[in-house]
């Protein structure tokens, strides 16, 4: 794909005149051609914004891309306050009620909330915002941690932390906490940066604080922070006894006195389900398993073989973890990810390939606002084809497939203490953003203990002072996403406890939820795929019976 950094002073040009043109059109018909020509334009800068910052990803050593990637963190408050002019004009279009027939209700939803999420008074703050983002991705990118006289990726370092020797688990895990306590104080000293820049960008808006501000970023339109927090008690009360028992049952399967925090992503004395093969190969049964799920996978996922679509190594001097993007103007979905032998190998190509596959199918919106929908609809797709392709895990575990299925489920359920710890932390720290980094980390500390009580840090000092929070890198990037992961889990269980009893109408559900893409508000999507709202009181207990009932089921086939 050709790459040009574009010239932001022609952007802006062209787009104001677009712009214009909108505001001054004598017809519907006009303002929807001269929208189709905002729309082209807005692709061709996001495509060279998104190829940027994928190859700067890729290779974080690279000082072109480097410099790229700069360009566009200054760049892109400057290209968020034109779209806003754009939604503005949206929503004063005196053919409002014809748009809205032809697009639907979504783009104009977004387009509210977007005008409430900026202002040009804030433009340096979201410089700064992005460009100490871009410090963290590098400060930890840059990981090498000493280990068995290597030096290794924090990538490479996670399959340590499955190792069946505790000793090994141990070591790994003291070399990790080491790296991260080494730079404790940059850690400290970039997010209180963000905390206060994001305070500022807040108050400067109008706002008591970020939380409102955050919402309004996010996109969320249909739920407030008071309906997150019911969901969160509702957590509390039906999930941290169900993961307490997981946790207690996994302490009495491996066999030691007291679960420790290197202990937790070990789940069997004879190892953990492993995915067989190469990255080719996986790959390769990939392939074979969305040609089977149905016509539309085995097109999107040969599209993405065929045109080279997918980084999956780990090497030095790339960007931790994973993700799926787009390039719009090729309207070509891309995969990030960082294969260490694990089962978050295959889990890549289930989660990250349902991100993909939907944006894949919803590919020929008109307008970009409905590539993909609000990051919690996102996360439904990724999670619930994680539990879609059950039936074609033997061919990544074989043998190992029961055990797969039961680690994979299990730890769905322990990730949603995890992720409600995650976005409580997030409003003390927005509500009171005047605490200092220790005051953070022991906030952290009573939220951790309330959602996960099982947690035992052995003793480490940087982790018995809070933090562990740190590693988490959408608390530094992507504030207030988090709790979208669980939404959405609770959606993907829905899809898991319907496949149980007839696949093909789950699949079903889910393809038409796929089809839809970002065109409807994330309660809007969750009615059309015919499912029930995790905001909904009475959602949570039968499902983690159901769940429970299952998971024993398993136990019982590997004992």
């Amino acid at each position: 794909m050709a790459y040009q950094r574009p010239s932001l002073e022609e952007v802006k040009s062209h787009f104001n005149q677009l712009i214009d043109s909108f505001n001054s059109a004598n017809t519907e018909e006009q303002q929807r051609e001269t929208l189709s020509r905002i729309n082209a334009l807005r692709s061709e800068f996001q495509t060279y914004a998104s190829i940027a910052s994928v190859r700067n990803s890729i290779n974080t050593t690279d000082t072109y891309y480097e410099a790229e990637q700069e360009f566009f963190d200054e760049s892109e408050p400057v290209f968020r306050e034109l779209n806003i002019r754009l939604y503005r004009a949206l929503g004063n279009s005196k053919f409002k009620d014809g748009l809205k027939e032809k697009f639907g209700h979504q783009l104009f939803n977004l387009a509210d909330v977007s005008v409430k999420s900026f202002d040009p008074s804030i433009i340096d703050d979201l410089k700064e915002e992005n460009k100490l983002g871009t410090e963290y991705t590098k400060l930890i990118a840059g990981a090498e941690v000493d280990f068995q006289g290597q030096k290794m990726t924090l990538s490479a370092m996670g399959a340590f932390s499955q190792d069946t020797d505790r000793e090994v688990r141990k070591a790994a895990y003291l070399a990790v906490q080491a790296f991260y306590a080494a730079q404790e104080k940059d850690l400290d000293e970039i997010f209180d940066k963000l905390v206060k820049v994001r305070h500022r960008m807040a108050q400067k808006m109008g706002y008591k604080n970020f939380v409102e501000l955050g919402y309004y970023r996010m996109s969320r339109t249909d739920y407030s922070a008071a309906d997150v927090a019911k969901f969160r008690a509702q957590v509390y009360e039906h999930i941290v006894p169900l993961a307490n028992l997981l946790r207690e049952e996994q302490r009495k399967r491996i066999g030691v006195e007291k679960l420790k925090a290197y202990d937790v992503a070990h789940h069997y004395n004879s190892g953990n389900p492993t995915p067989k093969g190469t990255i080719e190969e996986i790959v390769a049964n990939g392939q074979k398993m969305y040609a089977e799920l149905s016509p539309e996978t085995k097109e999107f996922f040969d599209f993405m073989v065929n045109n080279e679509l997918l980084d999956l190594e780990n090497r030095k001097g790339k960007a931790a973890g994973g993700y799926c993007t787009m390039f719009e103007k090729y309207k070509a979905p891309f995969i990030f990810a960082n294969f260490n032998g694990t089962v978050g190998d295959v889990d890549v190509l289930t989660h990250e390939a349902g991100h993909a596959f939907q944006c894949f199918q919803s590919r020929n919106f008109e307008v970009g606002e409905y590539y993909f929908p609000t990051m919690e609809a996102c996360e439904i797709h990724s999670m619930s084809m994680e539990h879609l392709t059950y039936p074609w895990m033997d061919l990544f575990f074989g043998s190992d497939t029961d055990k797969y299925k039961y680690v994979h489920l299990a730890s769905n359920v322990l990730f949603l203490p995890y992720g409600v710890s995650v976005d409580e932390f997030q409003h003390i720290i927005y509500e009171n953003p005047d605490m200092t980094p220790a005051e953070r980390k022991q906030a952290w500390l009573e939220v951790e203990k309330k959602y996960r009580p099982w947690v035992d840090y052995d003793g480490v000092d940087y982790l018995e002072r809070g933090g562990f929070w740190q590693r988490q890198g959408h608390i530094y990037r992507s504030p207030f996403y988090y709790i979208d992961y669980c939404l959405a889990q609770v959606c993907a269980f829905q899809f898991w406890s319907k496949s149980q009893e007839d696949f093909n109408a789950a699949w079903t559900d889910y393809l038409r939820l796929c089809n839809a893409g970002g065109s409807d508000s994330f309660l809007g999507l969750v009615k059309l795929a015919g499912l029930r709202s995790p905001f909904e009181p009475g959602l949570l207990q039968p499902l983690a019976k159901q769940i429970e009932t299952h998971l024993s089921e398993l136990n019982g086939k590997l004992a």
